[in-house]
């Protein structure tokens, strides 16, 4: 049987999560939830997905506009057996008692503390810890693209220390900034290092920049080397892990536009790079310490992550088993 699934939030994260779902052989999308009637809701609509109002205080705005919803989330909530929350930041914690008490299990995104589910996930680092889970949390865009790269070396580090520069807004987004500064994060470290540990017990601090670009974030890393590793090294073990790419400026990756751009011409949805993409050159070791920055598209490289997190809270299938299974339903290059 396919494991009947329903997302709260249909925006950045939960358009390209349901295309997702429908792109499994052993999911079924139930429906989505929507505040209210915009563009996205008949988009929705017009792509035959049932479009369920957020609660109930959202139903006027759905008949004024005339657009008939399928119900409430409590509605859907009877419908399906897992939910995945793609609300803003904080609102998944508020979700939750209403998960709880439809008995429903639940997937929650990175703007939610740790302690709202029983595991931070990134599949190919903790897959195992999430199976049977009733709640489960993909951590957040850039965490994944720490926790994917830094994983894939962890029994070489000793310590790391990375650098987010941060895109200021998703490409749709009208209402964040800065436009014409570059604003630090003044908390240091900042967040991203003690939410990698939430996944993978390395020894990280972080600081972060957000600077005014909208299409991904870059991550300058700089790791301290318990054993010895070389260049050569390192980039035979990212060619080889999954959902990481190595670009190369001499062949006219010099920018996060250019990775975009090669997104476009896979043909992808809304242009996604699921994958973390690591600029080859950049990869150097000098005595111990190994350097390299990558990129990351804050719009999609959580979304596998979704559907092999499904997988493990029901067991559907071992780590690897789904993890060929999502890449290869999406396009996923390895």
């Amino acid at each position: 049987m396919k494991v009947k699934v329903g997302i709260n939030g249909y925006g950045t994260i939960g358009k390209r999560v349901a295309y997702a779902v429908t792109r499994q052989d052993d999911m079924e999308l139930i429906g989505v939830t929507k505040t209210k009637p915009d563009f996205e809701a008949y988009r929705a609509e017009e792509l035959g997905i049932p479009v369920y109002a957020a609660s109930e205080e959202f139903l006027p705005r759905f008949e004024k506009a005339g657009f008939e919803v399928a119900g409430t989330l409590n509605d859907l909530l009877e419908k399906v057996d897992v939910i995945i929350d793609a609300t803003p930041g904080g609102m998944g914690a508020k979700n939750k008692p209403i998960y709880e008490k439809a008995g429903v299990k639940a997937i929650f995104q990175g703007g939610e503390k740790a302690d709202v589910a029983q595991v931070s996930f990134v599949a190919q680092a903790n897959y195992e810890k999430a199976l049977g889970k009733d709640y489960v949390r993909v951590v957040s865009c850039n965490t994944t693209g720490l926790v994917r790269t830094l994983s894939a070396i962890q029994d070489y580090i000793d310590y790391v220390y990375a650098v987010m520069i941060r895109r200021a807004a998703d490409p749709n987004d009208i209402k964040r900034g800065p436009i014409n500064a570059i604003k630090p994060s003044v908390t240091v470290p900042s967040h991203h290092g003690p939410d990698v540990q939430t996944v993978i017990p390395i020894n990280i601090e972080t600081s972060a920049f957000v600077v005014p670009t909208t299409i991904m974030h870059v991550h300058s890393v700089m790791v301290e080397l318990k054993k010895p590793l070389e260049a050569k090294d390192v980039i035979e073990i990212f060619e080889n892990t999954t959902r990481v790419i190595l670009f190369e400026k001499e062949k006219g990756f010099e920018s996060t536009a250019q990775l975009i751009e090669f997104a476009r011409d896979l043909h992808r949805e809304w242009n996604n790079l699921y994958e973390i993409a690591v600029w080859k050159e950049s990869i150097s070791v000098r005595g111990n310490r190994l350097f390299y920055i990558q990129a990351v598209h804050q719009e999609s490289d959580v979304v596998p992550e979704n559907i092999d997190a499904i997988r493990a809270m029901f067991e559907m299938a071992d780590k690897w088993e789904s993890i060929k299974k999502t890449n290869e339903s999406l396009g996923i290059l390895k």
